[in-house]
C-alpha cells in the first residue's frame, strides 16, 4: 500500500557564505577526524552530497550499504555520528557512558555543523530519531531533499499507539534513565526493531548493530506536547524546507503508521512537495535488515527527482 501527497513548489538554494551553507550562528560541537575526512572528500568530489544520519541504538556504520548504493548512483555519501559516537559496536557496548546525555538539540547542532561545511546543499536521509532530526534540519532550510524513515514524533504529533509506548518503555519506565545510556535486551530489540524478520535474522541484527542509546531524546519526545520550549519541534512552514518523503514500515512497532501519518499531515501544510509511503511487511529494522535495498532504492528514486 502506498499513499502519496504532492504539492507544487520546489526549494531554492541557501546562499553559501564563509560559514558554508549556514545562515545563522551555530554552536561548534567537536567534529571527528573521520567526519572531517568525509567532508573533505565530498567537497573535493564536486558530486551532490547525501548525508545519512542514524537513530537511537545504532551507529553510523548502519548506513554503510546505503552509502555504497548512493555512491554507485553518482552521489557522494557522508554518515556523521552523534557527538562522541564510538567507532564500533564493540566499543559502544563496552563503554556505554560515552553515549549518555545527548539531547535532540545537541545532535541537531552537530549534524548542522557537518552540513555547514559542505560546498553544496545536501539531500539528507534519517531513520527513527534521526528521521525527526532530518525534519528539524530541513525546517532550517538546510536540505535539498529529505527522506525521513519511521520518524520519531515532534511537537504537534499527537498519536501514541500502545506498541510505541511499549518500545520506549525500557527507557521511559525509569526517570533516572534520562541521564543514562540504555541498552536493549534481545527481546526488547526483537519487539521494537526486528519483529518483521525471522528470529535468526533478528539475532544477527542485534549482535551486529545494537548499541546503548541516550535516554534524553526519548524523554524530550515524550514531553514535547507539554513543553513549548522543547527541542523536539520542527518548522514545518519554512518555504525553504525542500521536498520531503516520509517512509513508514507497515509492521513497525516503534513508529507505527499513526505517528508517521500524523507527522505527514503536519508537514503537508508546507508549500513544497510532501509525500508519504508505507512499505508492506516491514518493521523498524527496515534500513538494516535483509530488505534494506528496497527501502534504499525508494529513497534514491525520490532524491533523484529533486537533486
Amino acid at each position: 500500500m502506498a499513499e502519496n501527497k504532492l504539492a507544487q513548489k520546489q526549494t531554492g538554494l541557501v546562499a553559501v557564505t564563509e560559514e558554508g551553507l549556514c545562515t545563522r550562528p551555530v554552536e561548534r560541537p567537536a567534529i571527528t577526524e573521520h567526519e572531517v575526512e568525509q567532508l573533505q572528500r565530498a567537497n573535493a568530489s564536486n558530486l551532490q552530497p547525501i548525508v545519512f544520519v542514524h537513530g537511537l541504538w545504532l551507529l553510523p556504520s548502519s548506513w554503510d550499504r546505503w552509502a555504497t548504493l548512493f555512491e554507485e548512483a553518482g552521489y557522494t555519501a557522508l554518515s556523521p555520528g552523534w557527538p562522541d559516537d564510538p567507532e564500533t559496536v564493540e566499543e559502544a557496548n563496552a563503554n556505554p557512558e560515552i553515549l549518555a546525555h545527548k539531547t535532540i538539540g545537541q545532535v541537531a547542532e552537530h549534524c548542522e555543523q557537518i552540513i555547514c561545511r559542505l560546498n553544496r546543499k545536501p539531500a539528507i536521509i534519517g531513520h527513527s530519531f534521526r528521521g525527526l532530526l532530518v525534519q528539524i534540519l530541513a525546517g532550517r532550510g538546510l536540505s535539498a531533499a529529505t527522506v525521513a524513515i519511521d520518524p520519531a514524533p515532534f511537537r504537534g504529533v499527537l498519536p501514541l499507539p500502545l506498541s510505541s509506548l511499549k518500545s520506549a518503555w525500557p527507557v521511559l519506565g525509569n526517570p533516572a534513565n534520562r541521564n543514562r545510556a540504555i541498552p536493549l535486551t534481545f527481546d526488547q530489540f526483537r519487539f521494537g526493531f526486528a519483529n518483521a524478520v525471522s528470529e535468526e535474522e533478528a539475532r544477527t541484527l542485534y549482535d551486529s548493530y545494537a548499541v546503548p542509546a541516550s535516554g534524553a531524546p526519548l524523554f524530550q519526545a515524550a514531553t514535547a506536547n507539554l513543553n513549548p520550549w522543547t527541542e523536539a519541534k520542527v518548522d514545518t512552514d519554512n518555504p525553504q524546507r525542500g521536498p520531503l518523503l516520509i517512509i513508514s514500515g507497515e509492521k513497525d512497532n516503534t513508529v507505527p503508521w499513526a505517528i508517521a501519518n500524523a507527522s505527514f499531515q503536519r508537514e503537508e501544510r508546507n508549500a513544497d512537495v510532501t509525500e508519504i509511503m508505507e512499505i508492506p511487511n516491514r518493521g523498524h529494522s527496515l534500513t538494516i535488515d535483509s530488505g534494506w535495498r528496497e527501502v534504499a532504492e525508494t529513497a534514491l528514486r525520490f532524491v533523484r527527482r529533486f537533486v
